[in-house]
């Protein structure tokens, strides 16, 4: 099954309050597996970017002021996701900000109905414990050292690797399933070639061959086998 993990960065909080998008990125998994695919962009939000927004990602005016708009990526952005289940950490902040950008440019939102909280799934495997991507990542072993700052496509890399542990590790479906099924199979086939009982061979020894084994017996010397071995 084919799945996008995502994570986006904002102006702030609030779409609906002037908050606007500034960064994607998107991580493509098959079965559980990452394929190497992504979609990454930056986005000019056509404002200022707050203080405190930007301790968070570190993404400046300056650096946004020569991006691309959102409207001038979203096919390429839709053609990646395509049809696909998009997994997100607190999926409803990210799904917020996408379909504000995409109601504001005309465009049909994404069907709620594709969301995948990987949040959700966390607090309702791991209740009590803490559930930020950071806390999952240490929980799990996922090697986050080269995060600093908080990025779009490092984070949704990250929370890939994460939501894969959450849903039981790539094991799944994978060999363990395979070698079940080669057990089952094979189990019968050997029944069958044990219950088969052939009937004995017979062999038809001709006066030749007597003859011939005889002329041989004549040239060795104490044979340890003598003339009533056929007896």
């Amino acid at each position: 099954m084919r799945e996008i993990v995502f994570d986006t960065e904002t102006t702030g909080l609030s779409f609906s309050g002037g908050d606007r998008l500034v960064e994607i990125g998107c991580v493509e998994i098959v079965n559980r597996v990452e394929t190497g695919r992504t979609f990454h962009a930056y986005f000019n939000p056509d404002r200022a970017m707050p203080a405190e927004a930007f301790a968070v990602h570190g993404l400046s005016d300056a650096f946004l002021s020569d991006k691309p708009r959102f409207a001038e990526r979203v096919e390429e952005l839709l053609d990646f996701i395509g049809d696909a289940p998009l997994v997100a950490h607190n999926a409803g902040f990210d799904f917020g900000f996408i379909n504000g950008e995409l109601k504001q440019h005309g465009w049909p939102p994404v069907d709620m109905a594709r969301m995948v909280d990987t949040l959700t799934i966390a607090r309702s495997k791991h209740p009590g414990a803490k559930h930020t991507l950071d806390a999952l990542c240490s929980r799990y072993g996922i090697d986050r050292s080269h995060r600093v700052l908080h990025g779009a496509l490092l984070d949704a890399q990250l929370l890939a690797q994460v939501y894969v542990e959450l849903m039981g590790g790539r094991q799944i479906g994978l060999g363990l399933v395979s070698e079940v099924a080669v057990a089952e199979t094979a189990a019968p086939v050997r029944m069958a070639i044990a219950s088969v009982v052939r009937p004995a061979r017979v062999f038809v020894v001709s006066d030749e061959e007597l003859a011939a084994h005889a002329a041989f017996l004549e040239r060795v010397k104490n044979p340890i086998w003598g003339s009533d071995a056929s007896a």
